[in-house]
């Protein structure tokens, strides 16, 4: 049986102690190498992104997460979906707009104030695919390269869109100007 005494290991530190320090002292795991790494703000370098907020919720709101969960659409066809590149290619071809709800799909006549439609969330209707699509990256738990993967992908705005849209419910609220400082004076459209 060893004996992880100090005096025996040379150490002043307990040998667990020392392990836990070293470990500190490494970048994280996925860190570094090849690839765009900005933004690396407040402290966080490396491949591994914080979660700001409910790490259940995604931080949305909670009609639209309640219709997201019980669509046919997330339940069926987007659990059938298990990489990264298999929603990015999924967005590519689904996605037309990234409304929170599906045109034509909410009843929002006579009513005024915050709850006539006019912040997207004042009644439910049919979630739109985009949304859907945005919870199932969030299931993935994306990596800092993902997420710039998604940012400056050339092949459709929606996929960059999502991709900022992501960035908005998942980051710290202190990072985001990092996020999207050199993307403010971007003139690319998706309408």
């Amino acid at each position: 049986m060893a004996n992880n005494s100090p005096a025996l290991t040379g150490n002043s530190q307990p040998q667990h102690q020392a392990a836990a320090a070293a470990a500190q002292q490494q970048p994280p795991c996925g860190g570094g190498g090849g690839g765009a790494t900005k933004p690396a703000v407040s402290g966080k370098q490396g491949n591994v992104l914080p979660l700001w907020g409910n790490e259940k919720t995604m931080n949305l709101n909670p009609m639209i997460l309640t219709n997201i969960l019980s669509s046919p659409y997330f339940k069926v066809q987007l659990y059938e979906l298990k990489t990264y590149h298999e929603v990015v290619d999924e967005i590519y071809f689904k996605v037309t707009h990234v409304e929170p709800w599906e045109k034509g799909s909410r009843k929002t006549a006579g009513q005024t104030g915050m709850c006539g439609g006019v912040r997207g969330v004042g009644t439910g209707g049919i979630v739109s695919t985009a949304f859907c699509l945005l919870y199932k990256l969030f299931t993935l738990k994306l990596t800092r390269k993902q997420v710039m993967g998604l940012i400056t992908h050339t092949d459709s705005p929606y996929i960059r869109a999502l991709g900022f849209m992501y960035i908005r419910y998942t980051q710290p609220p202190t990072d985001l100007w990092d996020w999207f400082e050199s993307f403010l004076d971007d003139e690319e459209s998706f309408l």
